[in-house]
């Protein structure tokens, strides 16, 4: 009880030291930093449910919830950093030159990651893994049109 108090406290501050008005940058770098995190640890909490929606690891529908919980919380922060000004890193320029194309992929992620919100609190691991799925589609989507290739 204490661990999942905790991880809401923080995702509290989090989500309020993200908050748009909030989220300025001394350098482009520094948001490219931030943006680049944020994704980092958003790939981080969805990979590890890969191998359950790979049927290669048990389903723990209270795990999924944690890692889902802390995927709603993480998926509000890199956003605020692709304002004008802060090209670089791996984002493409597609990302300011195309903007209403750039958040209509930002929204259909936060639209596949809420059916995979509403399959975690279910506890249903069949909508889970077409949720997830769907999930994953919305982010190979928008790094295949807006991430620069490795």
């Amino acid at each position: 009880m204490r661990k999942k108090l905790g991880l809401f406290a923080v995702a509290g501050l989090i989500t309020l030291a993200s908050t748009p008005s909030m989220a300025q940058f001394a350098k482009a770098e520094d948001a490219v930093k931030y943006r680049e995190a944020a994704m980092a640890l958003m790939g981080s909490h969805f990979g590890r449910m890969a191998p359950v929606a790979k049927k290669e690891a048990p389903y723990d529908k209270d795990k999924i919830k944690e890692n889902v919980a802390v995927l709603n919380v993480l998926a509000g922060l890199p956003w605020a950093a692709y304002g004008a000004g802060t090209e670089g890193g791996e984002a493409k320029a597609e990302i300011w030159s195309d903007a209403s194309g750039f958040k209509q992929a930002q929204d259909q992620f936060t639209t596949a990651l809420g059916k995979l919100t509403v399959a975690a609190d279910a506890g249903d691991f069949d909508a889970f893994r077409v949720a997830f799925g769907a999930v994953g589609k919305s982010c190979k989507s928008c790094h295949d049109s807006y991430r620069k290739k490795k």
